[in-house]
């Protein structure tokens, strides 16, 4: 029987625990890397882990594959949230790192993600030649004791981001925070750089999450909304799985979107930090407040695919004030080209503090000015060959219009985006590691939203 195919998808490889995801491809996997890495410059690969099931086994085995290729391996001590391992590639000038993860994703998966020299997200080329190199020479390994170096990335990655931030501000606001890490790797991280009157719930490994997929949004942060309620805390703050997004809850209990808190962001970047030049990236399934805020501080704005390695790939290329995405992976300036979920947070409490205004004011200011938003995502299952005809059926056939308001325009850029002249917008893109279809809104009122997500589930179902 011959071994299973390993295809790799935005940033790596992911599969199902003892289905695809097992010991035996995961060497396979690991043997590729290392005939990569072999002869590059650096000092060594690094391997991350979070906290899934055998997570801390799977890292072993790859440390173990990478020495018995003469690689210098590096195992991380602990689970390190993803943006931690990825700092360790700059800050100990690595030819790159592992972290095996599978973010978001549901319990049963797990997943080999590639961090580049650069210290960021593995670009298409990179996958594309670890890719095919699977299976190009037999695995080769060693034992793990004595040929492996213990390491603990979360340190200098915290010393770098307290660099970041004004936490003598911060600390001094005197907020109230609860800090929901999803039983994921961002542990208490947070609650140790806050102190004070900061406290964290699920914060400790469980391998199923509670019962959730481990991904910050509105319908998994329950247990975070009821927190910050009872404790009338300012703000409650969540990172997922491997601590790379972030979702937040605002003063009144009530989960916040993403969009517009990256809408937040941006201006707390423009307005409060004083940070001039360079662009702002975003997703293209992203909020257009981002482009009214540009336009108005005359800020070059940058639409790109979703997948944070284009964002990624903009950070490495020109100067960039900040970059997002609409599932809560945002990176900043200054810092690595990477999703951060620990720095988001702080930044945000940063706005906090520096304003003195609670975050249901900002949101309700932020609108104000720069119009409403409303925003949702549905996923829907369909399988693989059903998703590719449905997205090209779309691009052939645009309708004449949105549920009555004229079509302006579509774009193709990822997936297909419907967008009409009273600017609300309707997008389907399939994902890169699920057989799923992603459809996306945004209009001025959640009632339109709603209607035209019901529009796009209609058009999928009747493929």
């Amino acid at each position: 029987m011959s071994p299973a195919k390993i295809k790799f998808g935005t940033d790596g490889w992911r599969g199902v625990i003892a289905d695809d995801f097992t010991f035996a491809n995961v060497r396979r996997v690991a043997q590729a890397a290392a005939d990569f890495w072999r002869g590059q410059p650096g000092n060594g690969v690094l391997v991350g882990y979070d906290n899934r099931f055998f997570s801390e086994v799977y890292a072993r085995l790859v440390c173990e594959v990478l020495a018995g290729n003469g690689i210098p391996a590096i195992y991380s001590s602990v689970a390190a949230p993803t943006p931690a391992v990825a700092y360790a590639v700059r800050d100990r000038q690595l030819r790159g790192a592992v972290m095996i993860t599978a973010s978001h994703n549901p319990p049963r998966f797990n997943g080999f993600k590639l961090k580049a020299n650069y210290a960021g997200p593995a670009d298409p080329e990179l996958c594309g030649a670890v890719e095919r190199l699977v299976d190009a020479n037999p695995v080769q390994s060693v034992p793990f004791d004595g040929n492996v170096e213990i390491y603990d990335p979360r340190r200098a990655h915290l010393v770098a981001v307290k660099k970041l931030v004004d936490l003598k501000t911060i600390r001094a606001a005197g907020l109230r925070v609860v800090v929901d890490s999803m039983h994921g790797c961002g542990g208490r991280l947070l609650e140790e750089v806050l102190g004070g009157t900061t406290r964290t719930i699920r914060g400790d490994r469980d391998p199923l999450f509670g019962g959730v997929n481990p991904e910050p949004i509105g319908r998994n942060l329950g247990a975070l909304c009821a927190a910050v309620k009872q404790s009338r805390a300012h703000i409650g703050l969540a990172t997922d799985g491997d601590a790379d997004r972030l979702g937040v809850v605002d003063d009144t209990g009530r989960y916040v979107s993403i969009q517009l808190v990256f809408a937040l962001l941006l201006l707390h970047v423009l307005r409060h930090r004083g940070e001039r030049g360079g662009a702002v990236v975003r997703s293209a399934n992203c909020t257009t407040i981002m482009d009214r805020i540009c336009q108005a501080h005359g800020v070059e704005l940058v639409e790109v695919p979703v997948g944070f390695k284009y964002i990624c790939q903009q950070m490495r290329e020109k100067d960039v004030l900040i970059g997002g995405e609409e599932s809560g992976g945002i990176g900043f300036r200054g810092h690595i080209p990477e999703r951060d979920g620990i720095l988001a947070n702080l930044m945000l409490l940063e706005l906090l503090a520096v304003t003195g205004k609670k975050l249901s004011r900002l949101l309700t200011e932020l609108q104000a000015e720069f119009g409403r938003s409303a925003y949702d995502r549905i996923d829907m299952h369909l399988p693989l060959e059903k998703r590719d005809r449905f997205i090209a059926a779309l691009k052939q056939q645009p309708p004449a219009d949105l549920l009555g308001v004229p079509l302006a325009r579509t774009n193709t850029l990822d997936g297909v985006k419907y967008i009409a002249t009273d600017g609300s917008w309707l997008m389907f893109r399939t994902s890169g590691t699920e057989p799923i279809i992603r459809i996306y809104s945004e209009a001025s009122t959640s009632g339109r939203v709603k209607k035209l997500l019901a529009y796009g589930r209609q058009l999928a179902e009747t493929m």
